[in-house]
């Protein structure tokens, strides 16, 4: 019989390992990225206090992202979750891509940031 491979499972294995080693402060929070298959989601994360400090989504922004690809609605997920960083005075982040491979919407989620202003 044939099992399916549960890529989910995978992934959350991946993103236990890279959690190891990123950790967000408050000066320097973690930049986290979650992707489902319909919409994409950014956390801007204290670890030393647990809080969730700038949180961005494009299930939030969908009126404005109407008609976008998914990649175009990643990018402006990342630009608005710079932009309110900034805001806040968040200048640089640790990036944790999620143990999603850094390709595609991931990228894009990045550059956008980056584009706003955030140092990674």
């Amino acid at each position: 019989m044939i099992s399916k491979i549960d890529k989910n499972a995978d992934r959350r294995i991946r993103h236990a390992r890279v959690r190891k080693k990123v950790y967000g402060t408050c000066l320097r929070p973690r930049f986290n990225v979650y992707r489902s298959t319909r919409y994409i989601y950014v956390q801007l994360i204290d670890d030393v206090n647990g809080k969730t400090m700038v949180a961005a989504n494009s299930l939030q922004m969908a009126k404005e992202l109407k008609g976008k690809t998914k990649c175009e609605q990643a990018r402006a997920v990342g630009l608005a979750a710079g932009k309110l960083a900034l805001e806040k005075g968040i200048t640089e982040v640790v990036f944790d891509r999620g143990g999603y491979i850094y390709t595609g919407r991931v990228k894009e989620v990045a550059e956008g940031a980056r584009e706003a202003g955030l140092k990674f």
